[in-house]
Order: structure tokens, then sequence, then C-alpha cells
């Protein structure tokens, strides 16, 4: 079993919890993810590590209430503890060599994208991190990424939050003024990711993405994270999970990934609803 050490509600969807998994913390780096379940019956799910402290024995974990699996671990409170925390799993993101990054996160892929930022900064990397959202209420982890960026360009769809626009309106400003970096790494979600390269292509730029939100039992079973890569003239199939999850995002099939991605919509959905209406009859 492992235990919750802390809990923390981030916005109205999004929870932080520290978990006291000491072999994990041990091995963990950034890029890499977790398997868990909440009880014997739970499905697995996996989780991208969003922090680790070897010393203290803990792995933070951030994650979004979109289905019945997460609903579930949102009800778990400090103090209560899972039934598998399995990890780190995955390749880590490569940072070797990296003296000026560009880092651009959206919504609940700002978790995934901080550790590599912070890994970044104490190599002593130039980073300029670009975050996004909907709108001020989900904007999550601005103090941690002000900290472990050398700039900071926070955006909301909105404008209710910092200016207003998508990740890619400080990119292109960027380009435009003549910068340039050594690699630029966008996690977030696919549709993001997707026009995050294409802002990047034209120059040359070396660009990393996350695969993360595709993936679904996390071992390459499923196939649901399954990718079409655009490799020499060939296309070439490759696991989010296994193979991953980071890739060059030159060679993504974006169009396919997001089909595929819909395939899951509708049942996520009504099992979120079963497990809303399974804890509301438990309160009552």
């Amino acid at each position: 079993m492992y235990k919750i050490v802390s809990k923390e509600r981030l916005n109205p969807t999004v929870t932080k919890m520290t978990i006291e998994a000491p072999f994990v913390a041990k091995k963990a780096r950034p890029g890499q993810f977790i398997i868990l379940r909440v009880d014997e019956d739970g499905e697995r799910i996996p989780l991208t590590i969003a922090g680790y402290d070897a010393e203290k024995g803990t792995v933070d974990i951030i994650f979004q209430i979109v289905g019945a699996t997460t609903e579930k671990l949102n009800h778990k409170e400090e103090g209560d503890s899972l039934q598998d925390f399995v990890g780190p799993l995955g390749m880590p993101t490569k940072l070797e060599g990296l003296k000026n990054v560009c880092i651009v996160g959206g919504g609940v892929g700002c978790a995934i994208a901080l550790p590599i930022a912070q890994a970044l900064t104490q190599n002593g990397a130039k980073v300029t991190s670009i975050i996004g959202f909907r709108s001020k209420d989900l904007v999550i982890l601005e103090k941690e990424f002000k900290d472990a960026s050398d700039r900071l360009f926070v955006m909301t769809d909105d404008g209710s939050y910092q200016r207003q626009g998508n990740v890619c309106v400080p990119l292109n400003e960027l380009f435009a003024n003549g910068e340039s970096f050594d690699e630029v790494i966008t996690i977030g979600p696919l549709i993001m990711m997707k026009f995050v390269v294409a802002a990047v292509r034209p120059t040359g730029i070396p660009c990393t993405v996350s695969m993360n939100p595709i993936m679904i039992d996390g071992t390459g079973m499923c196939g649901g994270c399954r990718l079409t890569l655009h490799r020499d003239g060939e296309a070439v199939t490759k696991f989010a999970c296994v193979d991953g999850p980071d890739f060059n995002g030159y060679e993504i099939d974006f169009d396919e990934a997001m089909s595929r991605g819909n395939m899951y919509r509708d049942f996520e959905r009504h099992a979120y609803e079963e497990a809303c209406n399974l804890f509301a009859k438990e309160v009552k």
C-alpha cells in the first residue's frame, strides 16, 4: 500500500497528490510515468510523474478528474493509501547537452512540463516557459514555473488572466524577433501540440512532444496509444507508453492520434457518471 502524504486542489478539476513511494522516487526522472490502482478492484491507469524527492521517498502526481478512476482517486484523502503504484516507466526526457530550451505546456500537461523545466534549470540551462489555459480559474503551477524559468509567459484563451491567446502567440513572437533554441519541448492537448509543432517547423529547431494524452493502460497491450510516425518516407508504428512518451513532433500523425483518442470519450463519460452516482449514494 502507498500512503497519500498530502493532497492539494489546484483548480476545480485538477488535484495534486504526494505519494510515499521510496523505490519509485529513487529512480524517477522527468518525463516518466507510473501506473496506479486506487483499490483491489480498480483499473490500472498511467499518470506522469509531476515531481519526486529521493531523500523523502515521495512522488508527486497531478491528475484531471475526467473518468471513473480519477473520480475515485480524488475521493482519497491525506493519510489514505493506494493499492498499487508502479514505476518509473517510460523513457525519460533527454536533456543532456541542452543549454537554451523553450518549454510549452497546456492545461494539465503543465504538470508534466514542470519537472522538465526544473531539471533543465538545475543543469544550468536557460529556460523559457510558455503555459496556456482556457481561463484564470484553470491556471496551475504558475509560481513553480516562474521559479524554474528565466522567462515565463502565461496565456489564457479568454483573456481573464495575463495575456489573451494560445501558446503559439508568444512562441511566434519570439521567432519573429530572431530568437532560437536548442530545442522546443511541448506537452499538452493533442491539438495544441499539433499547432506548436507547426509553428516551430519553419525554424528547423528540434521539437519534442509528449504523447502522454493518448496512453490508456500504460503497457502497450491495449493498443490505444499506437502512433504512426512518418520517418524517411515510411510509416512507422510506435507505442507511446513503451517507446515514448517523448517523440519527434515532426514525425507524428496528430490527426490519427486525435481520432483514436476520441474513440474512448463516450465510454469515459459513462464510467465517470456511474462513479459519481455511486459516491452520491454513499454520501446519502
